[in-house]
């Protein structure tokens, strides 16, 4: 259809490109309420493709200089599984991802309930991204419901388990007839457990920890507070004499304990965690059913934090030492290990008992005293702390 008339005392004749009436009147409004006539009408967005914002996200999760851990994670949540995901079911807008979407890729996640949590939390931050770009007006996880996770209590290894472990790196080296494997194996293992035993590591800090940060007095410096005060952590002699003789790996590197320098740390860390999952298999360690322990790198860092807790360590030190930003996550994991906070409880309760607290009887005066023998607790033990208690810090 064409449009043809006087407005504001200029002639007009064009094309309005479609064959619609309705659409040709809007056009022709659009036209008379113009300042420019002449001008043509004002072309509509197109609509942002899926695959396009995706990749925008990600530029600019990368120039906000996220850690390169978090970045591989994002790739491959938004990459690798939703947009594969999206491709195969037909959407190629990002206006197209509704509420029915979402909750349709959240049904194919495979993740624990933690992992599920977070990776909903980066959902929701992608489109809120989206909105901010002005893409679309609204985040479809609006009405999404959370995931429940239900939080186990935090599992370490007391001090006979401990023990085991240890054990375990020497039996790594029996039968073994693999020119490099035979001497420096257990040994390695061996340095690297006492690391993220004593030092409360994470096995990624652990595994490219430097060899400068452990000083002569086998104090290992940690991290650098936002006061700009050192942190450092005292390490057992054995331990750190153990770092300070490790015997280099295949690829030694003057710089580091445990790590080459080449490549990323991540491939590194795999190799290393591989290595871990063998030498728990040789522990063999049992739950008090006789079920096989599940056990993981990282709770060598939860016995750091259990240990020096159940020791009275304060928490907020100890939240010092693991590098949390907040007490309050060192809280989430560790609050029932605080000594103090138990000793607390248990003295409110007694005191709650009040005239309602069993009375010991005295025997009559004619009677001899029966002999009172100690009695042994069943409760929790106190298992060693971290040099007495992190050298009473």
């Amino acid at each position: 259809m064409w449009v043809e008339g006087t407005v504001n005392d200029t002639y007009i004749r064009r094309s309005l490109h479609t064959a619609s009436w309705e659409r040709a009147q809007g056009l022709a409004q659009e036209i008379e309420s113009a300042d420019d006539p002449k001008a043509p009408p004002p072309k509509k967005e197109e609509p942002v493709a899926l695959e396009k914002a995706i990749k925008e996200y990600l530029a600019d999760a990368k120039a906000r200089d996220l850690a390169e851990s978090t970045l591989s994670k994002l790739t491959t949540i938004f990459e690798k599984q939703f947009l594969t995901w999206a491709k195969a079911e037909g959407y190629t807008l990002l206006r197209e991802m509704d509420l029915r979407a979402v909750q349709s890729f959240r049904t194919t996640w495979k993740d624990g309930g933690l992992a599920k949590k977070k990776k909903q939390e980066r959902m929701t931050g992608f489109f809120w991204f989206c909105i901010r770009a002005g893409w679309i007006t609204t985040t479809p996880t609006l009405n999404l419901k959370r995931i429940t996770v239900r939080q186990k209590p935090t599992d370490y290894f007391p001090r006979d388990e401990y023990a085991r472990i240890i054990e375990a790196t020497y039996q790594l080296d029996e039968g073994m007839d693999r020119a490099y494997d035979i001497e420096k194996r257990g040994q390695r293992l061996r340095a690297l457990v006492g690391l993220l035993r004593w030092g409360g590591l994470r096995i990624r800090d652990a595994v490219t920890l430097e060899k400068v940060r452990l000083l002569e007095n086998d104090d290992l410096f940690l991290y650098q507070a936002k006061t700009g005060v050192p942190v450092y952590v005292p390490l057992p002699h054995n331990v750190a004499e153990d770092l300070r003789n490790v015997p280099p790996g295949p690829k030694p590197n003057p710089r580091y304990f445990f790590w080459s320098g080449n490549g990323e740390p991540k491939s590194a860390v795999a190799d290393w965690q591989r290595s871990l999952r063998r030498l728990f298999e040789v522990a063999a360690l049992k739950n008090g059913d006789g079920t096989p322990k599940r056990c993981f790198p990282h709770m060598f860092r939860d016995t750091f934090a259990v240990e020096n807790l159940l020791a009275g360590v304060p928490i907020d030190q100890v939240s010092l030492l693991l590098g949390h930003k907040s007490v309050k996550i060192t809280e989430k994991h560790y609050a029932p290990f605080v000594k103090a906070r138990q000793e607390q409880l248990t003295a409110s309760v007694r005191k709650a008992w009040g005239d309602l607290a069993p009375k010991l009887e005295t025997p009559e005066p004619d009677e001899p005293a029966k002999e009172n023998h100690p009695v042994q607790s069943t409760g929790p033990t106190l298992v060693y702390s971290n040099q007495h208690a992190l050298r009473n810090a």
